[in-house]
């Protein structure tokens, strides 16, 4: 905890996590109200090596398509200390500093994004246009200094993931919830439940969250996933097998 509350003070906001078990995710989703025609779909490509170098190096490279808005690409690192990060990257547009907390676990992260026109992912995905064009200079100088010796360009293409995200806020709970189910080639799923929360009130967001979800009959003891990891290790094997 109360190395928690050091990276807190010196982060932009928190992100409170829960992954739910998919023998459960039919009936959360019911107890929670969620209509998935409501949900908006995206797709997300991850930019890799074959042996996931980078993921050793906490390194995350990523585009994504959104319906109904614009591309986005993201270079992020994890873990970070928020008081070692240059001031310039700390005031650059499209950098956020952010504690994701989880039953069991935190990790900081450092995430430089940036926002593309309609279509700018899908042409690269598809080879029509080198991958660092993705990307802008800051990004790319943001990941030069954290994976030395790997070339944008060089990077394996692993996707897409397609995802349905769904925003509601519950009345009983007061704070918008965010629903983000990631559905994996193979059919598995990943279910998560997130709410973000200004630095000085996460306790008591985690405490509000806990007692909601709990009340619905959410089981928040069960094993977590981390949707970034899953998709990376599904989609290097797949290129493992030549698939």
């Amino acid at each position: 905890i109360a190395e928690m509350l050091d990276l807190l003070k010196d982060s932009d906001s928190v992100e409170l996590k829960l992954t739910v078990p998919e023998h459960d995710q039919r009936s959360a989703v019911a107890a929670l109200g969620m209509d998935p025609l409501d949900a908006q779909i995206r797709q997300v490509f991850f930019f890799e090596t074959p042996d996931l170098a980078l993921d050793k190096l906490g390194v995350v490279v990523r585009g994504r398509r959104i319906q109904g808005k614009g591309d986005d690409s993201v270079v992020k690192l994890r873990p970070v200390v928020p008081t070692e990060l240059p001031a310039e990257l700390r005031a650059a547009t499209g950098f956020r500093v952010e504690v994701d907390a989880l039953p069991g676990g935190f990790v900081c992260s450092g995430t430089l994004k940036r926002t593309l026109d309609v279509g700018e992912v899908k042409k690269t995905v598809a080879g029509e246009r080198p991958v660092r064009k993705l990307f802008s200079k800051q990004q790319r100088a943001y990941f030069a200094e954290h994976a030395p010796g790997i070339e944008l360009d060089e990077l394996a293409t692993l996707g897409p993931i397609f995802v349905l995200k769904l925003r509601f806020t519950p009345e009983e709970l007061g704070r918008r919830i965010v629903a983000e189910m990631w559905i994996y080639p193979d059919g598995s799923r990943v279910l998560e439940l997130s709410t973000r929360a200004a630095t000085n009130e996460a306790f008591q967001v985690a405490a509000e969250a806990r007692a909601f979800l709990g009340s619905r009959g959410i089981d928040l003891s069960g094993e977590q996933q981390t949707k970034t990891k899953k998709a990376l290790e599904y989609f290097a094997g797949a290129l493992k097998n030549g698939s």
